[in-house]
């Protein structure tokens, strides 16, 4: 759990951590918009490149982008073997593999492959765009900025934005809280680990109970304290740090755009002339 990227913000001064967050947030958008359109292996191998790229702007130690990973882990796997089994081949090809009920082919590897370059991709490209480069109350200061047309049409815009910097905001605090928890129930004899999926999720009842009463404690106190400090809604309020672009973020609304041509242009190409796999 101590795994868990949502939320956690790595100070440093990389041009990334200086860009707008508005621009961050579309730049992660259409990241995720480039890693769905690839088709090929070298739009793969251009998108895997991308977040090699991004770690290096931003400056973000290894060590910290291989924690974001590490927690979906078994999504990533569960998700490639799913993609190695269940891939139906067009027309008569030999498999790699045949015994039983279980039959391989290699499109059904390269599926498996492209998967698991596409949701590493999209984790640390969302990760560097959304958390580690922006602290959670400019990122939702840019989504507020981003959704204010919608609040001609009566969207709570501003309660919308809010609930989001207070979700960000207490999400590592709930995962150390679950951490003690746990800690604290396995000295009491407490076994997590061991056993049928049925006892171990019945283990975890006396760890769900404190924490939901813990999280519901902590939302009336701070709706108490909102309360005490005059807080009524977004109305006449206004913003202590004003969001102002710049010529690099300018910068950054065109790098995707050619990113996203790029990947068009390799599919393209590679239907037209075979580049190795195409999915």
């Amino acid at each position: 759990m101590k795994g868990f990227a949502l939320g956690q913000y790595y100070p440093s001064n990389s041009v990334m951590h200086r860009l707008d967050p508005r621009a961050k947030v579309i730049c992660a958008i259409a990241y995720i918009v480039a890693s769905f359109l690839c088709q090929n292996f070298y739009a793969f191998v251009l998108l895997f490149a991308s977040s090699i790229v991004l770690i290096l702007v931003s400056k973000i130690p290894l060590k910290i982008v291989f924690r974001s990973i590490r927690a979906l882990i078994f999504i990533m796997a569960f998700t490639a073997v799913l993609n190695i089994f269940w891939y139906t081949p067009k027309g008569d090809v030999t498999p790699l593999l045949s015994w039983r009920f279980i039959t391989i082919y290699e499109g059904g590897l390269y599926n498996a492959l492209f998967i698991l370059v596409r949701i590493t991709a999209m984790v640390i490209g969302t990760s560097i765009f959304l958390t580690y480069t922006t602290s959670p109350i400019a990122l939702t200061d840019a989504i507020e900025q981003l959704l204010r047309p919608l609040a001609k049409i009566k969207v709570p815009v501003h309660e919308f934005a809010m609930m989001m910097t207070i979700a960000l905001r207490f999400i590592p605090t709930i995962v150390d809280e679950t951490d003690k928890i746990m800690s604290a129930q396995k000295a009491r004899g407490a076994d997590f680990t061991t056993g049928s999926l049925a006892s171990r999720a019945k283990a975890l009842i006396p760890v769900i109970i404190p924490l939901f009463a813990s999280a519901f404690r902590r939302a009336g106190e701070l709706a108490t304290a909102m309360e005490c400090r005059c807080y009524h809604g977004g109305e006449g309020r206004t913003k202590f740090r004003v969001l102002k672009f710049h010529f690099r973020d300018v910068i950054a609304f065109l790098l995707p755009a050619l990113f996203i041509t790029a990947i068009v242009l390799l599919n393209i190409f590679g239907a037209k002339y075979g580049w190795l796999y195409t999915m």
